[in-house]
């Protein structure tokens, strides 16, 4: 009615909407119910929350965002705000195979679906999925820690190359150091080719691989591609090979290891979780990762190659 009383006056409009003129007057005057009052101030929070967040947090993770500020509010009430903002997490996209077997006998399972660990650096487990842009497809590979779901080796290229495989987990045993470690992964013949498997005897990885065709081997890589893919990929728009490597750099090390929550591990980040938990009776274990340089990971090389050269790297200590 307020905003057509330029139009039509208020008694006329009181009249054919079966409402009294005075009791339309006392509701204008009404002060905000102390509810209503308090759903302002929510919205404020919830919106700050999910820009933070990229605009990819549903109700769930910004409901702990408000609990770690010292708000209590049902998670019901959080999705009611949001739907009344407009706003939403987000959903995921089809696949793309980029499994390619080769004739090399694959390594034994010694996972068997069981992605759990009791410290850090005893499985990780790894994964290629492609990115697509305006100019074709670049490819990314990742290592990530089971025990904290932390990114701890990734590699880009142009190719699907077995360095593609070697240049992650190169960076994986730079990050963490040398350890007793499973390393598991699909049947892809990046994971079964000989380059690969001669660097992981090198670092005294032990190898192991789902079987083939079935994702549910390998369903913790598939859950941190799902996550990219609709946090980041399905909502960005690549215009060159370049800006992909930028941005998928951005967001693993500056949002999904530093900040994301993630629910499987109390709803903290990555690296929070293991500045809590880090055991420190583990000497097998460092207290903190080392990660590189920006400027080396997101190098733009007109070899294809995000991470440096082929040669063997030297061991850390």
């Amino acid at each position: 009615m307020r905003a057509h009383q330029a139009e039509y006056p208020i008694r006329t409009m009181c009249r054919v909407l079966e409402v009294s003129t005075s009791g339309y007057y006392a509701w204008r005057g009404r002060r905000p119910s102390a509810r209503a009052s308090e759903d302002e101030r929510l919205k404020r929070k919830i919106g700050v929350s999910h820009d933070a967040s990229r605009g990819t947090y549903g109700a769930p993770r910004i409901r702990k965002d408000l609990s770690e500020d010292g708000i209590k509010v049902s998670q019901r009430r959080v999705s009611r705000l949001m739907r009344s903002l407009e706003i939403q997490g987000v959903s995921r996209r089809r696949g793309f195979k980029t499994t390619r077997r080769s004739g090399a006998e694959p390594a034994p399972d010694l996972v068997n679906r069981d992605f759990t660990a009791k410290g850090p650096n005893r499985l990780w487990i790894a994964d290629i999925t492609y990115v697509p842009t305006m100019v074709g497809f670049v490819f990314l590979a990742i290592i990530l820690d089971v025990w904290s779901r932390r990114v701890v080796g990734w590699s880009m290229r142009r190719d699907l190359k077995e360095e593609l495989a070697i240049e992650a987990l190169d960076m994986a045993v730079e990050n963490r150091g040398l350890c007793d470690v499973k390393h598991h992964s699909d049947c892809g013949c990046q994971y079964t080719s000989s380059g690969f498997r001669d660097r992981c005897e090198l670092y005294g990885v032990e190898l192991s691989m789902g079987s083939v065709g079935d994702c549910f081997d390998n369903a913790m890589a598939e859950s941190f591609f799902a996550t990219l893919e609709c946090e980041l990929l399905d909502r960005t728009c690549f215009l060159t090979k370049e800006q992909a490597e930028v941005e998928i750099f951005d967001f693993i090390e500056g949002f999904y290891n530093t900040k994301r929550r993630h629910s499987s591990i109390e709803m903290l980040s990555p690296a929070e979780f293991e500045r809590i938990n880090w055991p420190n009776d583990d000497p097998s274990a460092r207290p903190a990762t080392r990660f590189r340089r920006t400027t080396e990971l997101v190098s733009l090389r007109e070899t294809g190659s995000s991470h440096g050269s082929q040669d063997i790297p030297e061991i850390p200590n």
